[in-house]
C-alpha cells in the first residue's frame, strides 16, 4: 500500500515510479478523490458542530421551538449521514486504486519491461564439466525409480510428483541442512506456521486482491499459502513492536501451493514448476534505517547454501518490469543446471520496505512515534529446485548421484544414490 501523504507531497515522483513499472500516471485521480473526501469531511465536521450548538439550546425553547429545532437537527443528521456514505465510497475507491498499484522501484533498479533488462551482479563457482552428456533431473530420477510423474498424474493431475526412497531422504536432508544453517549460523528463528490463511493475511503481503488466480482456495474461505512469506510476515499483522526488538528474523520449511495460472506450456516436464513444492523461507522485519543492508545480508545467507553445496550460481538484480508486486528491489539467485545447460531461478530476495506493513498495519515505536516496519523476504532456498540442482550437478555416468559432503551427516550411510 502506498503512503497517501507521500503522493500529496510528491505527485510527480509517484507517477515517475509508476512509469518505471510501465503504468499510467495515477496521482491526479488519487488526489482528486482525496480532495473530495477532505472537503466532505470538513462539511460533515461543520454540521456536527452546528448540531451540537443547536442541541445545547434545546432546553431553553418552548414546545413549538423544540419541534422546529428537532426537525432542523434531524435534517442536519440526514446530511451528515449522506456525507459519511459518500466518504465511505471514496475510501473504498481509494483503497481499490492504492491496493492495485505495485511498489515503486528503488533508484538502483534497472528500468526494463522484463527479464531482458536484468543485470548480472556476480557469478560464483565453477560450471562442472562431464565426460558424458549430463541428463536432466527428471530422467535421472525416473531411471533411479525415485521420481514418479506418471502415477502422480493419475492421482493429482499434471505438475505433481512422487519423490521416493533415497531422493525423498535427500530432499529432507537439503531442507534440514538449510534450516540448521539459517538458525545456527545466521540467527533466524525457526517457525512452523499455518499453511492456511485468511483474506487479511494474503492481502497484507500483496497476493490479494490482484493475484487471486495464482492461489488455491478452500471451501472454508482459506487460502493455501503460495510461500511461507505470507504467514511469517503476518506475525506482525495489526501489531506495534519496540524499535529495540528489531530486526526480527524468521525461517520456515513449508509446502507451497501455486496454481501457475500464467504458466501454461512452460516447464511441463520435471519439477521446475509444480503446483506443490517446498521452500525454506527467510523473512526479516526491520526499522526503516536498516532494511537496505538487511537485504544484502539476506542475499548472503541464501547464497551461502550454494557455496556450501559447491554449485555454480549467479545473482541478478531484477528490472522494474520483472520484480514482484510488493518488491521495491529484488535479487534473483540462479543456479546452474547441467541437464538444461543454463541458469535457473532458485531464490528471490526482496526488500518491500513499508509497502506490506501499511497493508498489515504493522508498526514499531521509535522516539515516541509509531512508524511502519520494513519487511523483507527471500527463499533460502527453494528445496525442490535445490534437489534438482544436486541431481544434475552431482550425477555420474552410470546415472547414480554422489551426495554432497555437507549433506552426508543427514543421509546416514548413503554416500551415493544408486538404482536398486
Amino acid at each position: 500500500m502506498h503512503d497517501l501523504n507521500f503522493i500529496r507531497e510528491n505527485p510527480n515522483l509517484f507517477d515517475l515510479g509508476l512509469k518505471k513499472r510501465f503504468l499510467e500516471p495515477q496521482s491526479q485521480i488519487i488526489l482528486d478523490l482525496d480532495l473530495k473526501k477532505r472537503d466532505l469531511l470538513t462539511k460533515s465536521q461543520d454540521l456536527r458542530s452546528e448540531r451540537k450548538n443547536l442541541s445545547a439550546s434545546f432546553s431553553q425553547l418552548n414546545d413549538e421551538g423544540k419541534a422546529v429545532l428537532q426537525k432542523k437537527v434531524q435534517d442536519i443528521k440526514n446530511d451528515i449521514d449522506q456525507y459519511e456514505n459518500e466518504i465511505s465510497k471514496i475510501d473504498s475507491q481509494l483503497k481499490d486504486i492504492l491496493s492495485s498499484l505495485p511498489n515503486l522501484p528503488h533508484a538502483d533498479v534497472p528500468i526494463g519491461e522484463d527479464e531482458k533488462s536484468n543485470i548480472i551482479i556476480k557469478k560464483m563457482g565453477n560450471i562442472p564439466t562431464f565426460s558424458f552428456k549430463p541428463k536432466p533431473h527428471y530422467e535421472l530420477g525416473e531411471e533411479l525409480g525415485m521420481l514418479d510423474f506418471d502415477q502422480a498424474g493419475k492421482v493429482s493431475g499434471t505438475r505433481f510428483v512422487y519423490v521416493k526412497n533415497h531422493l525423498a531422504r535427500l530432499e529432507r536432508a537439503i531442507a534440514n541442512f538449510m534450516l540448521d544453517k539459517h538458525t545456527s549460523d545466521f540467527g533466524y528463528m525457526e517457525i512452523i506456521p499455518p499453511n492456511l490463511v485468511r483474506d487479511a493475511a494474503a492481502y497484507g503481503t500483496g497476493q490479494l486482491p490482484k493475484f487471486s488466480d495464482d492461489l488455491f482456495k478452500t471451501n472454508t474461505d482459506h487460502w493455501l499459502i503460495p510461500t511461507a512469506e505470507v504467514p511469517l510476515t503476518n506475525l506482525f499483522l495489526d501489531t506495534i513492536v519496540l524499535d529495540k526488538t528489531l530486526p526480527q528474523r524468521y525461517t520456515a520449511w513449508t509446502p507451497c501451493y501455486r496454481s501457475e495460472a500464467g504458466a501454461a506450456g512452460r516447464d511441463t516436464r520435471g519439477m521446475i514448476r509444480q503446483h506443490q513444492f517446498s521452500k525454506v523461507e527467510l523473512v526479516s522485519i526491520t526499522n526503516e534505517e536498516d532494511s537496505e543492508k538487511e537485504l544484502e545480508r539476506m542475499l548472503n545467507c541464501a547464497t551461502s547454501i550454494l557455496d556450501d553445496l559447491k554449485i555454480s550460481y549467479q545473482v541478478m538484480l531484477l528490472s522494474s518490469g520483472d520484480m514482484g508486486f510488493s518488491a521495491e528491489k529484488t535479487y534473483d539467485i540462479e543456479v546452474w543446471l547441467p541437464g538444461e545447460g543454463k541458469y535457473r531461478e532458485i531464490s528471490s530476495c526482496s526488500n518491500c520496505r513499508s509497502f506490506q506493513a501499511r497493508r498489515m498495519n504493522a508498526r514499531y515505536k521509535s522516539d515516541e512515534q509509531n512508524k511502519f516496519v520494513h519487511t523483507l523476504n527471500g527463499s533460502g532456498l527453494a528445496v525442490g529446485r535445490t534437489l534438482i540442482a544436486v541431481l544434475e550437478n552431482y550425477q555420474n555416468e552410470d546415472g547414480s548421484i554422489t551426495v554432497p559432503d555437507v549433506l552426508l551427516p543427514y543421509m546416514g550411510d548413503i554416500k551415493v544414490i544408486k538404482k536398486f
